[in-house]
């Protein structure tokens, strides 16, 4: 299981409108002496559709005892992505395995431009005009984990010039104490 909540404080689900899509599932199986042992894996998207989005595998015996488990798991690793407008603030690149994952800030109007995996995730945070490409591995589960690292990794501009602005008046503000 991949933890993804590196972010300072955690998202309280309960009173957020979430909305679960899943994006991929798939039969796995595992040899054993008796024959073959079927379990399935689900990957699950939540989000509200204003900046928080978290995504869970799951695996279970049956496929939606995997989808509630990736929900729950989905729940507990949302991140706030930074909006502006209905777009990204800049042009960002993250990677995960061998995943990398490209987006781009785009026009108003433009709409989502990127492939399934990378555009489940986007819907559901909200962002409505972004161009996106994903390098590397197609498998679905490491896009959105990369996609996923990708926002982390995003800042938002204004939250940013009062960090340095802060710093700055700290090192511009006259010393107290005199020297002698």
């Amino acid at each position: 299981m991949v933890s993804l909540s590196n972010n300072k404080e955690s998202i309280d689900p309960t009173n957020l409108q979430l909305t679960e899509r899943v994006v991929h599932t798939r039969r796995i199986s595992k040899v054993v002496k008796g024959g073959r042992h079927l379990r399935f894996n689900a990957m699950v998207v939540v989000g509200d559709g204003q900046g928080i989005v978290g995504a869970g595998l799951g695996k279970a015996e049956a496929i939606p005892d995997a989808v509630r488990k990736a929900n729950a798991i989905a729940q507990k690793n949302l991140i706030k992505v930074p909006l502006r407008d209905s777009t990204i603030p800049q042009v960002i690149r993250a990677k995960f395995n061998s995943a990398n994952i490209l987006l781009k800030p785009a026009s108003s109007g433009r709409g989502i431009i990127a492939s399934g995996a990378i555009r489940a995730v986007m819907e559901l945070a909200g962002i409505n005009d972004v161009v996106a490409k994903s390098l590397g591995s197609r498998n679905p589960i490491n896009v959105i984990y990369g996609t996923l690292e990708a926002l982390r990794k995003l800042k938002d501009p204004e939250e940013e010039l009062i960090k340095r602005k802060g710093i700055d008046a700290v090192r511009k503000a006259p010393s107290t104490g005199s020297r002698e």
